[in-house]
């Protein structure tokens, strides 16, 4: 598969999912919106991948670029039936460009915290495998509060009811963070509105704290992360969109 990555910050790359993109002999190319690239043409490409960021859905006056974007994913996920994978900002882009409401999220979730899967969840491709509750990386202060038509909730927590969404069988994304290393916590501690998440909720020492928290579970985390990308794939291929969705 050849990939489209949006990204919003330069250090919220695919992270892990890199190595297993390798590997498997797929290749992705990156457009950094924050920094002024334009969308590209979908012609080319096989699947769509939307990443995380500091922004908020909402801030369209602010970040130009938010409004086209929210019309790409609208073109690749209903029009030509891409494939999609949305993490954190990705995965509320994906409701708002499908119809769903984001907003802000009456208690933000910063740390590695708890998920449990709801009965969607429990027979979806997307997540199989995964057990009925895991802890994940959180960091986030807004949140999908209502489904697009054609959504349903996969996964949630005590303080966000859609942790996941899937879009019928096309669209799969997660409010939490799967593509955690050992350096994500300190190099998204770079971006200042992440680090004032942390302060608030750790205090000074936040950066430390969260990152040994997610050290002591990243065994867990890499387990997580490929376990999902395989159901990724394994859905993408059930869509037989390899090369239906590409233009040419």
């Amino acid at each position: 598969m050849h990939i489209l990555v949006l990204q919003h910050a330069r250090v919220e790359h695919p992270g892990s999912f890199r190595k297993l993109l390798s590997e498997d002999g797929h290749s992705w190319d990156a457009v950094e919106l924050d920094e002024g690239d334009p969308l590209p043409s979908l012609d080319g490409y096989d699947a769509l991948w939307v990443l995380g960021g500091p922004m908020d859905v909402w801030e369209e006056d602010i970040y130009a670029w938010l409004k086209p974007e929210k019309a790409f994913i609208r073109e690749a996920v209903e029009r030509r039936a891409m494939p999609f994978l949305g993490l954190c900002l990705g995965h509320q882009l994906l409701a708002e460009a499908l119809g769903g409401k984001c907003g802000k999220a009456e208690q933000s979730e910063v740390g590695v915290m708890p998920v449990s899967l709801t009965e969607a969840g429990l027979e979806s491709v997307f997540l199989d495998g995964l057990p009925d509750s895991f802890d994940c990386l959180q960091w986030h202060g807004a949140e999908v509060q209502e489904l697009p038509d054609g959504a349903v909730s996969l996964a949630y927590s005590p303080a966000c009811n859609i942790q996941a969404m899937s879009w019928y069988t096309r669209a799969f994304s997660v409010q939490f963070h799967l593509e955690v290393e050992p350096d994500t916590v300190r190099n998204w501690a770079e971006i200042p509105e992440y680090a004032e998440a942390l302060t608030n909720r750790f205090g000074a020492g936040g950066v430390d704290m969260l990152h040994n928290s997610c050290a002591s579970a990243m065994s867990q985390f890499s387990e997580m992360t490929e376990r999902v990308y395989i159901n990724w794939l394994h859905a993408a291929r059930m869509q037989s969109c390899f090369g239906g969705s590409r233009q040419r």
